[in-house]
């Protein structure tokens, strides 16, 4: 099918620039000063002028050029049909740790989807491999300083990131980072560890080659690969164990000891992962630097668990517990094994504090995708129901945020949180990933 012209207009907002100049949903933005616009980079960038003139193609096919006179940065008000204003771009790699690749079949298509683009980096922090970037897509991000840039790194190694991206440019591809900072762009890496492959002797080469990219280069993580039992014709990796786990931790605290002092920054991070499989205590807060990483997995626990203390501390402070008093409540949380024993903590503290609080907390095995998979985060529907039913579950069921679609209450499996509720007969109430957020639906209306 033809693609048309221009980016349909979805939507136009009241008392807007585009309402007043009659721009309406249906018409479609052609260009910006006579620039034809690519994505949203280009219309925020061409957008920002006191005075713009704005080509607009109407249903009738009549096309209107207006001359906009406006504040500095001022916006149309306009909402397109697509945020990104342009289609989004497929990853062209078989890397050789991809998830999407372990999944069964028959899951809704938008989870088969390898996105691999840097424009999704910045506005939603995904992160890219740099093969997929044309000079055009450098050059862009370096005029428009669209920061920060997130990479996927994986391995400074050329021949062995070829190898592991199974494509022949992705050593070649590396020299983007160069030219990012050259420029001041800001960036965040990433690293995919596999057993005997981009670990030991060779996340040493790594870490230390990422070390020239300093200070604009802010962090670089540490993540294990995760195996589902969905691998039969995929290339054979090992599981990390305990012994693994340590080693991996010791690494990342000698780069970190060496760089802090001349950064102020500790730049490798470990994700909780690899803590909990050690069996080690998570870092302080100010480890983590801010938390430059933290849907990637890095610092998620130990900022819940200083959330969940000033949580408390501040309930005690109100006089919560003698509020509390004579009053009674059962209630139940889902969680992901590895991540188990905190959250159990947690509910034994709330329990203590508050008499006549009973806090069950159902650790999830996952089936769906293997017991090797413990993170809370790809729990399903299915095994909730399946290792729930019959349990002593009481008023309320919490499910963490994580597990669901963002913005909806569907878990990975296409099961919602009203069919959970529905199946084990109960209340469903879904707890943001926040310590604060913890105690007061544990809690409940009191």
């Amino acid at each position: 099918m033809k693609r048309q012209k221009g980016h349909l207009i979805k939507a136009v907002q009241e008392g807007s620039i585009a309402q007043e100049m009659e721009i309406e949903a249906g018409d479609r933005l052609l260009s910006v000063n006579g620039e034809a616009v690519e994505d949203v980079f280009d219309y925020q960038y061409l957008m920002q002028d006191e005075y713009v003139e704005v080509s607009v193609l109407k249903p009738s096919g009549e096309e209107w050029v207006l001359e906009i006179e406006k504040e500095y940065g001022e916006d149309l008000g306009v909402e397109f049909e697509n945020g990104l204003m342009d289609e989004y771009r497929s990853c062209q790699n078989k890397c050789i740790f991809c998830f999407i690749d372990q999944m069964p079949k028959g899951m809704r298509p938008t989870l088969y989807f390898k996105d691999d683009d840097s424009r999704l980096s910045f506005l939603q922090g995904n992160y890219v491999t740099l093969t997929n970037l044309s000079e055009h897509d450098v050059e862009r991000i370096i005029r428009y300083r669209l920061s920060p840039i997130n990479i996927s790194f994986q391995t400074t190694n050329p021949q062995l990131r070829c190898m592991m991206l199974h494509n022949r440019f992705a050593g070649e591809s590396l020299k983007k980072a160069d030219r990012f900072y050259e420029a001041g762009i800001e960036m965040n890496g990433q690293i995919v560890l596999c057993k005997g492959i981009n670990d030991g002797a060779e996340l040493e080469r790594t870490l230390s080659d990422l070390e020239k990219y300093l200070p604009h280069l802010r962090s670089v993580s540490v993540v294990p690969v995760g195996l589902t039992r969905f691998r039969e014709g995929l290339y054979p990796l090992e599981p990390f164990t305990k012994e693994d786990a340590v080693g991996v931790l010791e690494t990342v605290r000698r780069f970190q000891d060496r760089i802090y002092p001349e950064y102020g920054l500790h730049f490798v991070h470990a994700s909780d992962e690899w803590y909990l499989l050690a069996g080690q205590e998570l870092p302080a807060e100010e480890t983590y630097d801010g938390y430059l990483q933290l849907e990637n997995g890095v610092g998620m626990l130990r900022l819940l668990l200083d959330e969940f203390e000033a949580s408390l501390a501040e309930l005690l402070e109100s006089g919560a517990p003698e509020r509390w008093k004579g009053r009674r409540r059962e209630i139940s949380a889902v969680t992901g094994r590895i991540s188990y024993p905190y959250i159990r903590r947690m509910a034994d503290r709330m329990e203590e504090i508050f008499a006549g609080l009973s806090v069950h907390i159902w650790p999830i095995r996952n089936d769906f995708f293997g017991e090797s998979i413990t993170v809370t985060g790809l729990l399903t529907g299915q095994d909730i129901i399946a290792q729930l039913k019959g349990k002593r579950l009481g008023d309320a069921l919490l499910l963490p945020q994580n597990l669901l679609r963002s913005q909806e209450t569907v878990l990975l499996d296409d099961c919602t949180a009203e069919d959970i509720g529905n199946a084990l007969q109960v209340p469903v109430d879904v707890v943001k990933s926040s310590g604060y957020d913890f105690t007061r639906r544990i809690l409940g209306e009191f």
